[in-house]
């Protein structure tokens, strides 16, 4: 990667937000966009995660990172806190990895 295409990236990401402050402007959008536009990052999160979780290079493939995905997603859902799911998914990954 280039610092041409990574200026070109950042410059081309500042113009649309630009670009939506100027078309939107002190309107306020309809309150099923709004609910949309509020789903946008748990989905590039979750499609992240996804793509780091399945995939080395060009090539899919499940390995020690999914047992470790899968105990982070229940101990979220169990309420436990952040650090504690993180922690449990890097313990699971390392102890899968470990028995290979």
């Amino acid at each position: 990667m280039t610092w041409g295409l990574v200026l070109g990236l950042a410059t081309g990401a500042y113009l649309f937000k630009v670009l939506g402050l100027v078309v939107v402007g002190d309107r306020s959008l309809p309150a099923v966009v709004e609910r949309c536009l509020n789903l946008i990052p748990a989905a590039l999160i979750a499609a992240l995660i996804a793509k780091d979780t399945f995939s080395v290079g060009q090539h899919l493939q499940v390995d020690a990172r999914l047992a470790g995905v899968t105990a982070a997603i229940i101990a979220a859902w169990r309420r436990a806190p952040v650090i504690v799911v993180i922690v449990i998914g890097a313990g699971v990954t390392a102890l899968v990895r470990s028995l290979r």
